[in-house]
């Protein structure tokens, strides 16, 4: 008899972090940076330079790459979208666990093609602070969001900075960007659940958003 594919219970982008929490109904819990799900994507276009591939080379300077948008590819696996505009890999849930599985052993293969191509790799801080001077490069505009009530346990953040692209301009796009997290934030951010505030006062769904706003996300009684 086959044995079941696990299936994720919960998806969830944590972007400060810059990995996808994966939780699977089997009780297997992964933390996937998003470095990792990019180089090991599993898109045709990707599979000549997955580290370990005799094809080819091993992809490099990825370390500040973010995953943009979750899309999913019916019941069966997730799109993700990259800010490096790499966009044509599906994770299937098999995948994903795979991924997870394999984590330790495939991000060590990683580290060593990049070694023996002669790559010297950004540090975590490195690539954290070059992350946020590229987005201000591209226009990004940065938003400080505080979430209220329920929200906080159920999406686990309080509060953020957020480095939104140029096309979150107002209420409506913020929250779209960040319903593309999937899981729990797709299902809660909607119109018919929360209300907005921008710099303490409640705003409308067409009200513009500029850099260094203060946005509270806060549930409709």
């Amino acid at each position: 008899m086959l044995t079941p594919v696990p299936t994720p219970t919960e998806i969830e982008l944590r972007q400060q972090e810059r990995l996808l929490h994966v939780c699977f109904d089997d009780g297997a819990i992964f933390d996937l940076p998003c470095e990792y799900l990019r180089v090991y994507s599993p898109s045709a276009e990707n599979r000549p330079h997955v580290p370990g591939n005799r094809q080819g080379a091993g992809l490099t300077g990825k370390e500040r790459v973010a995953i943009t948008e979750i899309t999913p590819v019916g019941s069966y696996a997730v799109k993700l979208v990259f800010d490096d505009g790499h966009d044509t890999g599906v994770y299937s849930w098999e995948t994903l666990h795979r991924l997870g599985r394999e984590q330790a052993q495939n991000w060590a293969t990683y580290l060593q093609q990049l070694q023996q191509q002669g790559y010297q790799r950004l540090t975590e801080g490195e690539a954290a602070a070059d992350n946020n001077q590229t987005r201000q490069q591209k226009g990004a505009v940065t938003l400080k969001l505080i979430y209220f009530v329920g929200l906080v346990k159920l999406l686990g953040v309080q509060e953020e900075t957020l480095y939104a692209p140029p096309t979150v301009k107002n209420v409506q796009k913020m929250l779209a960007y960040l319903r593309g997290r999937g899981g729990n934030w797709a299902a809660a951010l909607t119109r018919e659940r929360v209300q907005v505030t921008v710099n303490r006062a409640f705003a409308e769904w067409e009200t513009p958003l500029q850099e260094g706003d203060e946005v509270g996300i806060v549930p409709k009684p």
